[in-house]
């Protein structure tokens, strides 16, 4: 009778039929993985262990079971996919992080040439006003005498 679902329900001592106790070692299963976002205790040799059934009787008798840990599995990201998650995530980190220095030093930028632009402007008003006083005094060369007489 290979392939055939067996229509007795074998029962373990503690009274309960195995099929119960892969849903519950199923849902023992998932809750801990979902606590847990790094184990991946989710597996059939697992679940197996936890409801004392053998590996050929979880295949042969309980394919329901199967294809829900199937599906819990498959919901779960690899650890490739997690390794892939936790880059981007600190990529994006970096990426704030380096978005703020710029604007830092956008706000430098603006800053020294808002004082280059001042500084010119005095610069350029003080040339005048010396161009303006000189052209006031109408300065020509002077010849300086000493106060020594040589003799």
């Amino acid at each position: 009778m290979v392939g055939k679902p067996r229509t007795e329900k074998t029962t373990h001592p503690r009274g309960q039929t195995a099929d119960a106790r892969l849903t519950k070692a199923l849902a023992m299963l998932i809750q801990r993985d979902g606590n847990d976002r790094t184990a991946r205790n989710a597996t059939v040799t697992e679940l197996c262990r936890l409801a004392g059934v053998s590996r050929n009787s979880l295949y042969r008798y309980h394919v329901t079971i199967l294809k829900a840990l199937r599906k819990h599995q498959c919901r779960r990201p690899t650890a490739a996919q997690s390794q892939v998650r936790k880059s981007d995530e600190q990529r994006r980190i970096e990426n704030i992080a380096l978005r703020a220095h710029i604007t830092a030093l956008a706000a430098l930028v603006d800053h020294h040439y808002a004082a280059y632009r001042e500084a010119s402007t005095l610069l350029e008003r003080r040339d005048r006003e010396l161009a303006e006083l000189r052209r006031r005094l109408k300065l020509r060369p002077t010849l300086v005498k000493s106060g020594h007489t040589s003799g």
